[in-house]
């Protein structure tokens, strides 16, 4: 089967994390949502259809699909299918064409015979509406995900998922030697190259615990379920509950429900609740996430330049790709922070807008303009990973920074313009 996976409009709900990557790279339980559309719809043939200031980088991350293609979407029947949709464990089409919605919007679309697409998501959009008022409807199951904190909230059911999937066809390695097992013993699945250490503890009592090829469990941590280390993470004494870390992450300290997108350090003692880290960002020693308000009441969120409700009572914040904190940052409830943002302490809770492209220092937003000291570093970094800042990544960064210009200065005047206030 061929699945052509297509960006819309609302993946602008999902900033700071889509400002980098398309939506279907985020990251759900134990893999992203693009490989869980793959298996459910056993594709053969992928292609994706994506924003073009992300089509050069999207080639280089995933040279096994096809991207932005006229040619090859013409080239035979094609599903198409939502980014956004975080699938369920079944999925079943009928022979005819239909529409698979949840909550009333799409999740796929399988277009009459005959019918065909061309590569621009604009033209694609007015196809989706006129589909969705005359082909069949059925459920898809699943959700379609609006916000990064959905995210956050749905890891535990996918990870569910995941340990089915785990179950077929992955050769599981032997319950380490020294470690305790609390909870069923099956629900723990390890991979036959990865390695967990004595005096560790693995609890399956309220989920599974997954752990990916080529990662390392130290002794002294805590694993609670449902929770997934990914291939070649870290887990330095930490006391996980719950929560996926992706590839390549080093992770210490205390982490509770949150994602850690890949390639990401938090190596040293803080806490992390109920967040998404971007990749390659960097939690200094001692950095302290907020998850939960004083007052328990819900937590809201800066999206799009409007404040919107979570309706949840233990959100944290959502990092975009290469933040980094200083030593002892205390980050508030509910922050956003976009790309190279950068937090340094000042002895109390920093702002919880930070937009891309500033730091907070001395208690003030600035914006910075060091964009060579910025990739330089950022090419460092990521060479200690064996991963290559490319000419793709600084055309996609520099094409950001003048994107988000005008929004990143007037976030500054109003911050500028509160402290002036408090002053007087």
């Amino acid at each position: 089967m061929r699945i052509c996976v297509y960006e819309d409009a609302e993946c602008s709900g999902l900033e700071p994390l889509t400002l980098t990557r398309p939506a279907f790279d985020l990251r759900c339980g134990a893999s992203s949502l693009l490989e869980r559309q793959v298996r459910r719809f056993a594709a053969s043939e992928v292609g994706v259809l994506v924003r073009p200031m992300l089509a050069d980088l999207c080639r280089i991350a995933h040279p096994e699909i096809t991207v932005n293609d006229d040619a090859w979407l013409q080239r035979g029947p094609t599903v198409l299918v939502n980014a956004r949709w975080l699938c369920g464990a079944k999925l079943m089409l009928t022979d005819g064409p239909e529409v698979g919605v949840v909550d009333d919007h799409i999740a796929y679309v399988v277009p009459p015979a005959g019918e065909t697409v061309d590569a621009h998501l604009e033209s694609l959009s007015w196809r989706l509406t006129e589909w969705k008022q005359t082909l069949p409807r059925r459920s898809a199951g699943g959700s379609l995900i609006a916000y990064p904190w959905d995210l956050v909230e749905r890891n535990g059911d996918a990870l569910g998922q995941d340990y089915s999937d785990w179950n077929i066809g992955r050769e599981r390695a032997p319950l380490p030697a020294g470690a305790t097992i609390v909870g069923p013993a099956e629900q723990v699945l390890i991979d036959l190259a990865a390695r967990v250490e004595p005096l560790v503890v693995l609890d399956a009592t309220k989920g599974p615990v997954l752990i990916d090829r080529g990662a390392v469990v130290q002794a002294f941590s805590r694993l609670e379920g449902p929770c997934y280390v990914g291939a070649d993470s870290h887990i330095l004494g930490a006391k996980l509950r719950g929560g996926s870390i992706g590839p390549q992450c080093r992770v210490g300290g205390e982490v509770e429900a949150s994602i850690l997108h890949g390639h990401a350090n938090k190596a040293h003692d803080g806490f992390l609740g109920h967040s998404y880290v971007g990749e390659w960002v960097n939690l200094a020693a001692g950095t302290q996430v907020s998850d939960l308000r004083a007052d328990y009441g819900t937590v809201g969120f800066r999206v799009g330049g409007r404040t919107i409700d979570s309706g949840l009572m233990k959100a944290g914040a959502y990092f975009g790709d290469h933040t980094k904190t200083s030593i002892n940052a205390l980050i508030n409830t509910g922050t956003v922070s976009g790309p190279f943002s950068q937090f340094l302490a000042n002895g109390g809770l920093l702002p919880r807008v930070v937009p891309a492209f500033c730091r907070v220092a001395h208690g003030r937003l600035q914006e910075r303009s060091d964009l060579r000291e910025m990739f330089d570093t950022a090419a460092v970094m990521m060479g200690r990973r064996r991963r290559e800042w490319t000419p793709e990544h600084a055309e996609l960064f520099l094409a950001l920074y003048e994107q988000t210009e005008a929004s990143r200065r007037q976030t500054i005047r109003e911050a500028d313009q509160r402290r002036l206030r408090r002053v007087v």
